[in-house]
């Protein structure tokens, strides 16, 4: 193929130019993205057959390959995520299994293999730069986890595996998607009681989306958590609740979009996948190339944590029992839970979500995360006018001293057919030749009417958090692909840089760059600042054993033979019979709508949350005792963690930026669980 014209006629071909994204559509996805996988079959064949590899005949001649289809792809997995619609999906579909056949070929690639061995027994081998020599050691890890080595029809059955798991990902979320988007209930003005004006105007504007007048309820975040927060009608509260923890399930409204069947296929190939490498489990599979070094290790911490936060949780609990009982619900339920905590926190620190929303106008907020970026790291950041995918995107660029660094663009709101939850993805990997490119998306309540979006201080978080994750792929120093950036990066610390730039949403100096009320303009009160920060650890016990739950459950059900749905289900009941001071009525069905393990890269690692909060929390109190905004100790995290990427090993770039290993006593401290 004439690579030169498809990229200078074809928009999903991006080289020196940001993507068109006006001229993106779902009819070029299918040729073009069979055109690359041919053009690099061919080149990888040559690649494979060279007899004396070296650094620029063989890794760097792969990375150029798929640099150029990892872009594609990525504008493909971006657009369907943001503005799903049956082309779009269709295509995305059409190209998955084509994708996945692909990738496991190169890791199956037997000559591949043999010439980076080859590479890696060299006298070239120690000449090469830490990054490079890196990324060949993880190379000849991922091989063997490819199944290079199993004989011929097993490496076919592992491939064949790989495709179904990719498809069933897809349609995994597609459900989920789809039962969130069915479901909608109009309301009548006695069932919006107690809802304030802001989110009267978010459901009256959803009402306006489907055609109809009046409010309706939908099970999107921005508007679930509307109903459930502030819905004085209780009976209103239980049928969204059960709506939203039914969704794709066999118990939701027609069963339509059930993922049971495809969560127990999903841990049946995982757990087949693993005994073809010769693993006991996909739960030690999936540890390998991360930090933690076996399962026990990891089921050990979240059970000593779980010891540490249950006490704290059952005297959450009990006070929330108590206080739900002034309000005349003597038996509190699930759907209570969200309503009575929002009302206690209101009474016990004065703290009302919709007063101190109207301290954090998004624009604001968004100008404050820049400055505090700014100042940590040394860097400028600028907004820029260039083609995007919907209205309410906006395109930044990152620069030092004057020269461009990395850019990223920024969806923050919520619509309709945007795939719901947060995220930082791959727009454009940093090289040697390319600078790096971010996608940031979020869920947040959008505007209504003329007036901006105000966050709650929990979506203040999600933006820190995300923006974390990006700072970690855009300010890589490393030229190297495999390990710049997230990439390479063990997955139980890649959730340090997100997790760390939380703290600073509760700094009262850093708060003081992103809030400014509404209507007056007054920055955030000292009483209201005092009552936000002596609410930090409003019930952290419930909060840490909820995210423990999860994390048990996923690394339950990884580390046995497979389950049915019912099985599944039994799995749940019984780490919550453990850990839970709370359990959900029977008909409650989490795990259907669990993405992050059955459609995202958190199976047997939802844990990484966890682990990398002790990671963060550590790395924040070098902050504590040198100043927040201590431009040395910015610049230190920035050279020793987030410039150096995956080019060497996480436990050894924290240790460098804090002098010592990781301490859980931070955490603790941080949790309000120290005494616990």
């Amino acid at each position: 193929m004439n690579n030169l014209d498809i990229r200078m006629t074809n928009p999903l071909l991006t080289q020196q130019q940001l993507p068109a994204f006006s001229q993106i559509t779902p009819e070029l996805v299918v040729p073009t993205i069979e055109q690359l996988l041919t053009h690099n079959r061919e080149k990888i064949a040559a690649i494979a057959d060279q007899q004396q590899p070296t650094w620029q005949s063989l890794p760097a001649q792969l990375e150029e390959l798929d640099d150029t289809l990892s872009k594609a792809w990525s504008l493909v997995s971006h657009l369907n995520a943001v503005t799903n619609s049956p082309a779009w999906r269709d295509a995305y579909n059409q190209c998955l299994a084509k994708i996945s056949a692909y990738y496991t070929e190169i890791g199956q690639n037997s000559k591949l293999y043999q010439s980076y061995q080859q590479l890696a027994d060299s006298a070239d081998f120690e000449q090469l730069s830490t990054a490079q020599q890196q990324t060949i050691k993880n190379a000849l890890r991922d091989f063997k986890l490819s199944g290079v080595a199993l004989a011929d029809d097993r490496k076919q059955r592992f491939a064949d595996i790989e495709e179904r798991l990719s498809a069933l990902s897809a349609k995994f979320a597609d459900n989920l998607l789809d039962a969130t988007q069915a479901w909608h209930k109009p309301l009548t003005d006695a069932e919006l009681q107690g809802l304030p004006e802001a989110h009267q105007g978010l459901l009256a504007q959803l009402a306006q989306q489907r055609g109809l007048t009046g409010h309706v309820a939908t099970l999107d975040i921005p508007a679930y958590l509307a109903v459930m927060t502030y819905a004085n009608d209780r009976a209103l509260r239980q049928e969204v609740y059960t709506a939203y923890v039914t969704r794709a399930s066999e118990l939701s409204a027609d069963g339509k979009f059930d993922n049971s069947a495809f969560m127990a296929e999903i841990l049946s190939l995982r757990y087949e996948q693993a005994q073809l490498l010769g693993y006991d489990n996909y739960a030690q599979l999936s540890l390998v190339p991360k930090m933690a070094s076996s399962v026990d290790v990891v089921m050990q911490f979240l059970q000593e944590l779980a010891q540490r936060a249950k006490p704290a949780a059952q005297q959450d609990l009990a006070e929330l029992r108590e206080f739900a009982a002034t309000l005349g619900i003597n038996d509190l339920q699930p759907w209570d839970t969200s309503y009575v905590s929002e009302k206690l926190k209101q009474q016990k620190h004065n703290l009302s979500q919709e007063v101190l929303r109207a301290y954090f106008p998004a624009p604001m907020v968004i100008d404050g995360l820049f400055k505090i970026a700014e100042r940590l790291y040394g860097v400028d950041i600028r907004a820029q006018q260039v083609d995007v995918w919907a209205e309410d995107v906006t395109y930044y660029t990152i620069s030092e001293q004057g020269k461009t660094i990395a850019s990223f663009y920024l969806d923050p709101y919520a619509r309709a057919n945007k795939r719901g939850g947060a995220w930082m993805s791959n727009c454009q990997s940093r090289r040697a030749t390319q600078l790096p490119i971010a996608f940031l998306t979020c869920n947040f309540n959008p505007p209504v009417g003329d007036k901006p979006a105000l966050l709650t201080h929990d979506e203040v978080i999600t933006l820190f958090h995300e923006f974390g994750h990006g700072l970690h792929h855009m300010l890589t120093e490393v030229d190297v692909t495999a390990v710049g950036g997230i990439h390479g990066v063990a997955w139980d610390a890649v959730e340090l840089p997100s997790q760390f730039m939380e703290h600073w949403c509760w700094e009262e100096q850093a708060l003081a760059l992103m809030t400014q009320h509404i209507e007056t303009g007054e920055a955030l009160p000292k009483a209201l600042l005092d009552n936000l920060l002596a609410a930090k650890n409003f019930q952290s016990g419930l909060q840490t054993l909820r995210q423990l739950e999860f994390a048990l459950f996923d690394l339950s059900i990884h580390s046995q033979a497979p389950l049915t749905a019912q099985g599944i289900q039994d799995t749940l009941n019984a780490v919550r019979n453990e850990v839970s001071v709370m359990p959900p009525p029977a008909f409650n069905r989490f795990q259907h709508s669990f993405s992050h393990i059955f459609a995202g890269g958190y199976a047997a690692g939802y844990y990484s949350y966890k682990w990398a909060e002790v990671l963060s929390s550590d790395a924040f109190s070098r902050f504590e005792q040198e100043g927040i905004f201590n431009r040395e100790t910015g610049l230190s995290f920035r050279q020793n963690v987030l410039a150096k990427g995956g080019s060497q090993p996480a436990l050894a770039l924290f240790v460098a930026f804090r002098g010592r290993e990781p301490s859980i006593d931070a955490l603790l401290r941080h949790s309000g669980l120290e005494k616990a």
